[in-house]
């Protein structure tokens, strides 16, 4: 799934409505917009949000991203041919952030990931990856593993949070590399104790397996761990990060580790066709995210954890009969939300909130968790941090009005 208001699981984001903006009742050519695009329209229009994402905006206003370019590279310079010039200034950067000796530009982490894995597997004579049920190459990528690279992966475990340093140790097959999500999205945006953390590379190492941590969204996992940048990756053996998913940047990604496997994996991203002709605009925005957006992190993770503690007071007050947000305490800027009603029923009275009132707490589509059981994620990113405590509390007892009103009303239908 996408980094952020995904409809799917296989990577399709979603689109931004005709002409830029949002449609009213009826979208311009008569008919009426999709819920999709109903909720993105509510979202943009919404003075009060807890996240501006922008690859959703329009698209003269994801250009405009670049007219901060000038302020992280000599716009001088010639520009990149395959993955020379800014490209190689961005690796290095990233490089130097979590202390690896290299680090290599990718355009998606699906294939950055692919790479790496298939390189450790002819390293380690083992083409099997030990890794979590709901990790992203599982649940989301196709099977590409062993569809594309040949790889081999095998679930350590399908509980809702990272695998034990005893499940490590007891699995009942060798494995050649352990794969590690920090987070684990699809349970949750979870993350183990430091502790915890460091015990099951420890048993990794015990059983002379490599590990690889996929960091799509590592970058904010310091204020969890308490811990730098640095330290977290210098546990594993290679470490794939995203530029899109925090960083706001228009894609990209890269892995990092040592320098002889970071060359091999240049050879593998040019046989996979990753080695793209010219990516300057997407190396520009990944050094704007990580001028602008790194340094906020931790911010957004603490004000994430004062929305959370604000969604559950304020549905208590309205009365709801049920509901859960997890982690309670997020580890990190995104969470998820439950409620004991139909997929149809929440996204109306989240839409309908947010039309009605001017702030929309839930702007991503909602899943069905059983019968009668949604889900929904929400991420804190800057604009949230204008809505106070109290804000929150009141937009969720107004979300929680029209929840329980439309529930009544779909019942009578």
């Amino acid at each position: 799934m996408i980094a952020a208001m995904s409809d799917t699981a296989q990577g399709t984001s979603d689109t931004t409505v005709r002409d830029g903006r949002p449609p009213g009742p009826q979208a311009d050519d008569g008919k009426r917009p999709t819920p999709r695009e109903r909720r993105i329209a509510a979202w943009r229009a919404a003075p009060r949000v807890l996240a501006r994402l922008g690859f959703l905006a329009p698209l003269g206003e994801r250009l405009a991203l670049l007219e901060a370019a000038g302020s992280v590279y000599d716009l001088g310079e010639t520009s990149d041919v395959y993955g020379d010039g800014v490209v190689e200034a961005l690796e290095g950067r990233v490089a130097g952030l979590l202390g690896t000796e290299a680090a290599a530009f990718f355009p998606t982490g699906t294939m950055a990931q692919q790479v790496a894995l298939r390189c450790w597997a002819g390293r380690t004579g083992n083409p099997a990856v030990a890794l979590h049920a709901l990790s992203h190459p599982e649940v989301h990528e196709r099977n590409a593993f062993s569809r594309v690279s040949g790889l081999r992966p095998v679930r350590v475990t399908g509980e809702p949070r990272l695998p034990t340093a005893a499940e490590v140790r007891g699995f009942e097959e060798p494995f050649g590399a352990l794969m590690l999500e920090l987070p684990l999205r699809d349970a949750g945006f979870v993350l183990p104790t430091w502790e915890e953390l460091t015990e099951v590379v420890e048993a990794a190492r015990e059983r002379e397996a490599v590990v690889h941590i996929d960091g799509a969204r590592l970058w904010e996992c310091t204020e969890h761990f308490g811990r730098s940048l640095e330290e977290v990756a210098g546990l594993a053996d290679s470490v794939y990060v995203s530029f899109y998913k925090s960083l706001d940047a228009f894609g990209g990604a890269a892995l990092a580790g040592p320098a002889t496997l970071v060359e091999e994996a240049r050879a593998w991203r040019h046989r996979y066709g990753g080695n793209v002709f010219q990516q300057f605009p997407t190396a520009l925005s990944a050094l704007i995210g990580l001028d602008r957006e790194l340094p906020r992190l931790p911010e957004y993770v603490a004000h994430a954890r004062v929305v959370a503690a604000a969604l559950r007071e304020g549905f208590a007050a309205a009365g709801l009969p049920w509901f859960r947000v997890h982690p309670e305490v997020p580890h990190t800027h995104d969470f998820q939300v439950w409620l004991p009603y139909g997929t149809e029923v929440v996204a109306e009275a989240a839409v309908r909130a947010a039309e009605e009132t001017g702030t929309m707490l839930f702007a991503n589509h909602w899943d069905p968790k059983g019968p009668g059981l949604s889900f929904t994620e929400v991420y804190v990113r800057a604009a949230g941090l204008e809505l106070t405590a109290d804000d929150v509390r009141t937009a969720a007892a107004e979300f929680a009005e029209r929840l329980v009103r439309g529930a009544g009303a779909a019942r009578l239908r």
